[in-house]
Formats: C-alpha cells, sequence, structure tokens
C-alpha cells in the first residue's frame, strides 16, 4: 500500500514537472527587460527565450521573432537549448515509464520494479538537466544586474520562464526521489535481502 501511494505521489509530481519543463523549454520569458537608472521606456517590454525574442507593447500588441540562425547563437544558448530538449525527451519518457510500472505492477513484479527503478533514474536525471540551464542564466541575470559596467538598457531580470523551470527540476527531482525510494521500499533493499532468506540454497549440500 505504500508502495502504491508513493508511485502514485511520484508519478502526479513527475508529470507536472515533466508539463512545467515543456513549458519553461518553449516560454520567450527567460529574460525580461529591467527598468533601473532613470530608464523610462516602460510601453515596451523586451523578452528573451531559447527560441525566439519578443516585444510587447503596453501589454496589448506581442510581436515575436525567431533566431535567424541556429549557428549564429552565443554557444551557452546552445548548449541550453540542448540540455532542455534532452530534458523534455527524458521526463516523457520517464512519465510512460512510470505509468506502465504503476499500472501493470501487478501483472509482473520484476517487470514493474524495473519500470519503478527506470522511471526514478530518468525523473532524477531530467530534473539535474533542467535546473543546469535554468541556474546559470539566473546566475548571470542576477550578475550582470549588479554590475556597473553594463550599460542600464542591456540590464535584464528574472523572467517568468526560470521560476517555472525552477519549480519543474524541482518536481521532477521529488518524483524521482519517490519512485527510487518506492523501489527500494518494495523491490530492493529489504524484500530482496528476506526473499534470499527464505528461498533455499540450491548449491548447498544440506540441500540434497
Amino acid at each position: 500500500m505504500a508502495c502504491c501511494v508513493l508511485q502514485i505521489t511520484g508519478l502526479i509530481f513527475g508529470g507536472v514537472g515533466m508539463v512545467g519543463t515543456l513549458a519553461a523549454t518553449a516560454m520567450p520569458q527567460w529574460r525580461v527587460s529591467a527598468y533601473v537608472d532613470g530608464n523610462i521606456v516602460v510601453f515596451e517590454t523586451v523578452w528573451e527565450g531559447l527560441w525566439m525574442d519578443c516585444v510587447s507593447q503596453l501589454g496589448l500588441r506581442l510581436q515575436c521573432k525567431f533566431y535567424d540562425s541556429v549557428l549564429a547563437l552565443p554557444p551557452p544558448l546552445e548548449a541550453f537549448r540542448a540540455l532542455m530538449c534532452v530534458a523534455v525527451v527524458l521526463a516523457v519518457l520517464a512519465f510512460l515509464v512510470a505509468v506502465a510500472g504503476v499500472a501493470y505492477g501487478q501483472q509482473g513484479p520484476r517487470v514493474a520494479g524495473t519500470c519503478v527503478l527506470a522511471a526514478g533514474v530518468a525523473f532524477l536525471l531530467a530534473g539535474i538537466l533542467v535546473l543546469i540551464p535554468v541556474s546559470w542564466t539566473g546566475a548571470g541575470i542576477v550578475q550582470d544586474f549588479y554590475d556597473p559596467a553594463v550599460p542600464a538598457p542591456l540590464k535584464r531580470e528574472l523572467g517568468a520562464a526560470l521560476y517555472v523551470g525552477w519549480g519543474s527540476g524541482a518536481l521532477l527531482l521529488a518524483g524521482g526521489a519517490l519512485f527510487c525510494h518506492s523501489w527500494l521500499w518494495g523491490w530492493g533493499g529489504r524484500q530482496s535481502w528476506a526473499q534470499s532468506l527464505s528461498e533455499p540454497n540450491l548449491t548447498s549440500p544440506d540441500y540434497f
């Protein structure tokens, strides 16, 4: 019963984290224009994301444009794209494997245990991959914001996509930890040890 509760809770956390990872990857609000040092141009807001940049005028008109060339992008942005795409793939695969492990847990214990462990590890890896580009981008924004050498028009603030990424990464890590703990509780550790004690040793001379 405890394993089922852990798996269902982990599935919910992982599912929400998967959706959040997809949203954070697609959202353009990674870097948002900041208004500091008397910058009074407040009718226009600039958003910078992984795939496009957008300009919002008074919240009524939004113009977005995809980046023209992949080769012309800065290397960190290309790396962030790759990490987020891999995280999305891992999160989707982990969710599908987790659903299979929860749904067919009673039909094949060994297969279900493998699915639960694989889902847990994949969720953990996806959470780590999400947190790397999000945290790196956030640290760069904060560093540039307090750097006096950076002109005020070039300063940026933390966008909504970063908060979504942090929350999604935390949920993926929590879901992965729950699935791994469920595997230890139900298929590894104590149960395997108890099963090894209960099964007869075929190689022992006393067995024959």
